[in-house]
């Protein structure tokens, strides 16, 4: 099973209907983007969805943020998971105790084996911590909801050592691609689902029955 992640969610409403719709994870921007919520609206997001599935978890996005101030989101909107989209090194994903996601740019500048090497490494370091790797975009100074793909089959060798979400320009129309080279744990998506920078909810379930209806040959 392939779990999904929809990124960048603004709307109690879209929240709903996604948790009813079995998305594994939903994903909320305190980062600054055009898609970053305030506190306020991130606790009624919140709410909204346990009150429709506890078990979807709703993830808070963040870039840069210091450590304390995470934390404080954390628990102020009960929040099951962080994202960390910057550049965070893994002394900080340690510190700050809690579940989390962190975001690795793919290029061509890198190797598989270089990231699959500080993969390794950040596991050990967080040791028991729970933790998620997302392989996503090298655009520059754009931190996640590029809509830029990168090559996938730099990731295959990735996914077959650790459990990876894939973003970067995913679509509906090509997630089915994304699913058959790199057989990736999650996939996720934001930019790929929206209609004029706004969450399209025909697009959304496509992506979700695209994922969900995907067999591998």
């Amino acid at each position: 099973m392939t779990h999904i992640k929809i990124c960048g969610i603004k709307e109690e409403a879209h929240a709903t209907a996604l948790a009813e719709a079995g998305v594994d994870f939903l994903g909320i921007v305190f980062a600054s983007s055009p898609r970053k919520v305030s506190e306020a609206q991130a606790k009624k997001i919140v709410a909204a969805v346990k009150q429709v599935s506890p078990a979807t978890r709703v993830v808070g996005v963040f870039v840069g943020t210091p450590a304390s101030t995470v934390k404080r989101i954390f628990d102020s909107c009960n929040l099951d998971m962080v994202q960390l989209s910057g550049d965070e090194p893994w002394e900080y994903c340690r510190e700050l105790e809690l579940p989390l996601i962190k975001v690795v740019r793919v290029s061509r500048n890198y190797r598989p084996e270089q990231i699959c090497a500080d993969l390794a490494y950040g596991s050990r370091r967080l040791g028991k911590q729970e933790h998620l790797f997302l392989l996503d975009s090298n655009a520059r100074d754009r931190f996640g909801g590029t809509g830029v793909t990168f090559d996938w089959n730099l990731a295959r060798p990735i996914a077959e050592q650790f459990r990876v979400i894939v973003a970067g320009g995913l679509t509906p129309d090509n997630v089915t691609g994304a699913l058959e080279i790199i057989a990736p744990w999650g996939v996720d998506v934001s930019s790929g689902v929206e209609t004029k920078g706004i969450k399209d909810m025909a697009k959304i379930l496509q992506f979700i029955e695209a994922v969900k209806g995907y067999k591998r040959g």
